[in-house]
């Protein structure tokens, strides 16, 4: 069994660019990333993408390459007063970089604390997040930072870590390892390589006979033994999250509310969850209960407002009452449908009677000609066409079948007649 306390995740960790597996993009050769660590003047930066995709590596990569002062936080665990330290410390050396993991957990202080040390170059901000900056980092400390995204691993970069795992890690090589079956091992990884490594190592240290043979029933038996806990540092944060939203979806208050306290004892970001349960507010229910919007945007606010752990009152009474109310995706299909629309068809043109008419050259020109102003007419309704010609009559919102968009799915047959087939 193997003794060694450093997982083997930690022990695999590359320390070159070289031996990073994945994110060619940004690190192979010719790659932006790579020219800007070439030159040794390196931009305050924010790495962006799902947990276990090499984000850590890169930052330590960074430091040992340049040469350069490396200090480190945790969004989940420092403050400012951490921060205002490492920015003291800096101010003493020539150069430092200060890598802090899960930025987007920083509050507005935290992040402001940072904004003049890496405006006057004190510190040269290596964040790391798996949220989209865009709504988590303030926009002043944001502007400062190059944003470089990196993308979840493929099967063929996991197969590579299983080879290189084995075949040069000391505790590993030890051991006569058949792996007759890879797709579990991919499956429940999902392009997370620390946690390839960590259920490689769990299958290892499950056995004591020399020879480990591992099929895909055996990473599936062992893995679900383990005690399922929500770590917050990223392994499970998408399995619970993805948990959460398809119980809402499905209806299903008392799963929905299970997760939720997952997520609350695991310490998850209190304006995380409520952002989700904007979006699936208008996703999954939409004018099914327009109330579910306007719910779920007041709960973001109030928990905004509050924080834990008062929030969680106000999370469970959003969760239950999205979870509870009818659903429709009618309104997520309708842009989607429209979208692909716009992709297919490109710029057409606006129909002339709608177009806007600012001066006497576009009047003349027929711009708005024939326009119909609806409140002029009966019911608030004047039959015209608003599409362009090559796409008229085409149906993209389809009301789904409940009470209220069947209300609207009559409102607009009686509008329309047969024309978008209501």
């Amino acid at each position: 069994m193997i003794e060694s306390k450093i997982p083997l995740a930690e022990r695999m960790r590359p320390s070159k660019l070289s031996e990073l597996i994945g994110q060619e993009h940004l690190v192979g050769e010719g790659s932006i990333l790579r020219s800007v660590i070439a030159s040794g003047s390196l931009p305050s930066m924010i790495l962006w993408g799902p947990p276990g995709v090499g984000k850590t590596t890169i930052a330590n990569i960074i430091a040992n390459e340049l040469k350069t002062p490396f200090f480190t936080l945790s969004a989940v665990s420092a403050g400012v007063k951490d921060v205002r330290e490492v920015i003291d410390k800096a101010k003493r050396l020539a150069k430092a970089i200060l890598f802090i993991d899960e930025i987007h957990r920083f509050n507005k202080s935290q992040q402001d604390a940072l904004l003049g040390a890496v405006e006057k170059g004190t510190i040269t901000l290596i964040g790391a997040t798996t949220e989209n900056p865009s709504f988590e980092v303030n926009s002043a400390l944001l502007s400062r930072c190059q944003v470089y995204v990196l993308k979840s691993l493929e099967e063929e970069h996991l197969q590579q870590l299983i080879e290189k795992a084995c075949e040069k890690d000391v505790e590993l090589a030890q051991r006569e390892i058949d792996i007759q079956e890879k797709q579990a091992l991919f499956n429940l990884s999902g392009g997370d390589a620390r946690k390839l490594l960590n259920l490689l190592e769990l299958m290892v240290e499950s056995t004591k006979d020399k020879k480990v043979v591992i099929t895909d029933d055996l990473v599936i038996e062992r893995a679900q033994q383990r005690v399922a806990i929500y770590d917050k540092k990223g392994d499970q944060h998408y399995d619970i999250i993805s948990a959460f939203i398809k119980s809402i979806r499905g209806s299903d208050p008392n799963a929905a509310v299970y997760y939720l306290a997952r997520m609350i004892e695991g310490g998850e970001d209190v304006k995380f969850i409520a952002r989700r349960l904007v979006i699936l507010a208008s996703e999954d229910i939409g004018n099914a209960n327009p109330t579910a919007l306007i719910m779920a945007t007041n709960c973001f606010q109030a928990v905004s407002m509050i924080g834990y752990p008062e929030s969680r009152i106000i999370l469970s009474q959003c969760v239950t009452y999205l979870a509870s109310s009818p659903k429709s995706n009618a309104s997520y299909m309708a842009i989607a449908a429209a979208q692909k629309l716009v992709q297919q068809t490109g710029d057409l043109q606006v129909p002339m009677n709608i177009r806007n008419a600012p001066t006497k050259l576009m009047k003349e020109q027929g711009y708005g000609q024939g326009y119909k102003y609806s409140h002029d007419y009966e019911g608030n309704f004047a039959d015209q066409e608003f599409l362009p010609d090559e796409i008229k009559g085409t149906k993209l919102y389809d009301p789904g079948d409940n009470a209220r968009e069947n209300e609207l799915r009559k409102r607009l047959k009686a509008l329309w007649k047969e024309k978008y087939g209501y």
